[in-house]
């Protein structure tokens, strides 16, 4: 069942008690309506409430209402205001929509007219919200477009994903630099309930200390030197979707006590703000990091660390799952002839078993990373070994050569060059015994003695 989200909460402005008493009443459905009769009152309302939606009477008892629309437009220049006037008064509506207002009713209006002006507006401030995402995020924005594999530790993450993603548990993704942590989060966020919301992803390291409170959290105008103006952080940003918390293990102790506040109370607060906002998030946390010993080490506090590990995800790196490799690269050939408009159609027989020695110790964005490169520059249709880098190519040294510089004896090179042809045998066959044995000529049976013995797993 999807959980049911917090009401925008409204603003009304206007010196007559039962304007205000109707507002309350028809909006009552799909809104929370706070009621001030002067401009004062709702400038401190403004201040101290997570204000979504304005409706401004332009003629006020205090103050004119201009001026209370232009002094809310200094506070948060991406609030929505509805400015309301009597008749033959359109020309004030039009100088307060040439000031920010965002739209204009003229007294009186009938009910389904409010409701509908009111409901435009507020999808209009989330269009806005989404944009301002964007807008911060796709310079360096860079993700696979799917996850790929087939290897038995991938797909059980599969299907976890499948179980949990439906959740509002918090999830934390553990595993090396490069094995695709931010698409699993993606993924998880791709098939919940919050799809249709924001999916806001925050690296912690590339953030600077100084700034990391901002950027979570947002600031007011002038709550330090350079802020002038108000600053919407991810958690804001993220209302209603999920909030992707990357390389979590790099935070500082002081931000992961307000982090913990923040995901216990489901409550924010602006530097420089006084008010209390309300946000409904799903947290998925990722780190390359052993938070455990870091707990150990008092550099990770032990209760955020309880906190984010509700569902623990583990993602191997490459290395261990080297029967992904084919199938990588033909997803990245792929990928990369459209982007480029080229045709490399694969690998020669020795690259590609270069590809699959190496232990990838940048992962799954090493290998993206290098097809790409390769696609670009290659004027073949088949990628020579030649073509790899030099540290891939070095990994391919002939097995004969190895065992003599190593200095092995007859026995113990023959043990080793089994050992090596029986495990290639294994990955060319994504490690299916019985195809394997059928193709070395031997007994199943033989190959798992062989398999115990040379201690291939």
């Amino acid at each position: 069942m999807q959980p049911e989200l917090s009401k925008p909460l409204v603003l009304a402005v206007d010196d007559e008690p039962g304007v205000l008493e109707s507002y309350k009443v028809v909006l009552e459905d799909t809104c929370e309506v706070r009621t001030v009769a002067d401009g004062i009152a709702a400038l401190h309302v403004l201040a101290h409430e997570d204000i979504r939606l304005v409706i401004l009477d332009l003629r006020l008892p205090d103050m004119e209402g201009l001026e209370v629309l232009l002094r809310i437009k200094e506070m948060d220049e991406y609030l929505g205001v509805i400015v309301v006037t009597a008749v033959g008064d359109v020309k004030t509506a039009v100088r307060a929509m040439q000031a920010g207002a965002s739209e204009y009713l003229v007294k009186p209006f009938d009910i389904e007219t409010l409701q509908a002006v009111v409901a435009r507006t507020l999808e209009r401030q989330a269009l806005m919200k989404e944009v301002l995402y964007l807008r911060s995020e796709v310079e360096g924005y860079h993700a696979f477009v799917d996850i790929v594999g087939r290897d038995e530790n991938m797909l059980e993450i599969f299907e976890l994903i499948e179980r949990v993603a439906d959740s509002d548990a918090t999830v934390l993704i553990t595993g090396e630099s490069g094995t695709g942590k931010e698409l699993i989060a993606r993924a998880i966020h791709q098939q919940s309930h919050r799809v249709q919301k924001p999916f806001v992803a925050v690296n912690c390291t590339a953030i600077p200390e100084q700034l990391i409170e901002s950027e979570l959290f947002g600031h007011e105008r002038g709550a330090f030197t350079g802020a002038v103006q108000r600053r919407i952080g991810k958690f804001e940003l993220a209302h209603g979707g999920t909030l992707l918390l990357d390389e979590i293990g790099s935070m500082r102790l002081d931000m992961q006590t307000k982090l913990l506040r923040a995901l216990q109370e489901r409550e924010i607060e602006r530097i420089g703000g006084e008010r209390t906002i309300k946000v409904d998030v799903r947290i998925v946390a990722a780190t390359n990091a052993d938070l455990r010993e870091l707990v150990k080490t008092k550099a990770f506090r032990d209760d955020l660390y309880y906190r984010l590990n509700v569902i623990p995800v583990f993602v191997p790196p490459l290395r261990s799952r080297k029967n992904d490799i084919p199938l990588l690269i033909q997803y990245f050939l792929a990928k990369y002839n459209r982007q480029f408009n080229r045709c490399v159609r694969g690998f020669s027989l020795a690259a590609m078993d270069a590809l699959q020695t190496y232990d990838w110790p940048g992962n799954v964005r090493e290998l993206e990373n290098i097809v790409e490169r390769l696609v670009v520059i290659s004027k073949h249709e088949s990628i020579q070994l030649r073509e790899l880098p030099l540290d891939l190519q070095s990994s391919h040294t002939p097995l004969v050569e190895q065992l003599e510089q190593e200095g092995y004896d007859l026995r113990k090179a023959v043990q080793q060059f089994e050992r090596e042809y029986i495990r290639r045998v294994l990955e060319k066959t994504h490690w299916n015994q019985t195809l394997a044995a059928r193709m070395l000529g031997i007994h199943r049976n033989t190959l798992l003695g062989k398999m115990e013995q040379l201690d291939l797993r």
